[in-house]
């Protein structure tokens, strides 16, 4: 059974799943659908396209789905899709898409911390953390388990690897490669694997080997890129490494080095 505050503002054509929380003061418009077993916290703001899944929360303050800070924005339909079990804490803000009918999407299992911004279009795969104060350009795409500190900025059009990490300030106007650290209070430098990630996300002795040894040929060992990439795809065969080849291979604004 839903429990819906008093002062709660539910516009009738949003639609609530099964045993739905909604705290005081909160606001859902118009084509909202909400999943079942959600929490909308106090003075919490759902805005018009929007998609929560099963199982999140937003937390106090929190605005989902408000319109994107772009001047060519047309107020045509796009949306934004937040996946299950998420939690958005207070003040955490997300965009919808700025082109017609595109989308800004956040997989599941992710948690927002307290006022960190996902601007219009930005995907994050399953199970992203974003810490305090994190901010996402338009179009950022974060990779699976990724963490990024608290304040980290990154540049619109950036793409965050897999399991890659970002410390605390630190910025990327550059693709940063999956399993890797971005160093903290600097610009587009990694510093070496995110080890203790890879550990927690499963990741064998042998493929963390492979995974430094890649770091080292792109960052470190002089070669040129496209000679380092060879190497990496002669002498190492952990599906890590091949992972590392094909983002470097796909980037377009060029990858973070040390």
């Amino acid at each position: 059974m839903s429990d819906i505050h008093d002062t709660a503002v539910i516009d009738r054509g949003a639609t609530l799943g099964e045993n739905v929380c909604v705290g005081p003061h909160a606001f859902i418009d118009q084509d909202v659908r909400i999943g079942d077993d959600c929490v909308i916290g106090p003075n919490a703001v759902i805005l018009r396209y929007t998609t929560l899944g099963d199982g999140c929360k937003v937390h106090a303050g929190a605005v989902i789905g408000d319109l994107p800070q772009d001047l060519d924005f047309a107020d045509e339909p796009s949306y934004v899709k937040v996946g299950a079990n998420c939690i958005l804490r207070e003040g955490v803000t997300i965009h919808r898409g700025t082109k017609p009918e595109s989308v800004t999407e956040i997989g599941d299992d992710c948690f927002l911390m307290a006022f960190s911004h996902c601007a219009h279009n930005v995907k994050l795969g399953k199970g992203v953390i974003l810490a305090n104060g994190v901010l996402l350009a338009g179009y950022v795409e974060i990779g699976e388990g990724a963490i990024l500190s608290g304040l980290a900025s990154v540049h619109q059009f950036v793409h965050i690897g897999r399991l890659a990490m970002m410390g605390g300030s630190s910025g990327a106007t550059m693709d940063v490669l999956p399993f890797m650290t971005a160093k903290s209070f600097v610009l587009n430098t990694i510093s070496g694997p995110n080890s203790v990630g890879l550990r927690r996300a499963g990741i064998g002795a042998e493929e963390r080997k492979e995974i430094k040894r890649a770091f080292t040929l792109l960052c470190r060992s002089g070669l040129t890129r496209e000679d380092a990439l060879k190497e990496i795809r002669q002498s190492l065969t952990s599906p890590a490494a091949a992972e590392i080849c094909a983002f470097v291979e796909s980037s377009k604004r060029g990858i973070c080095i040390t």
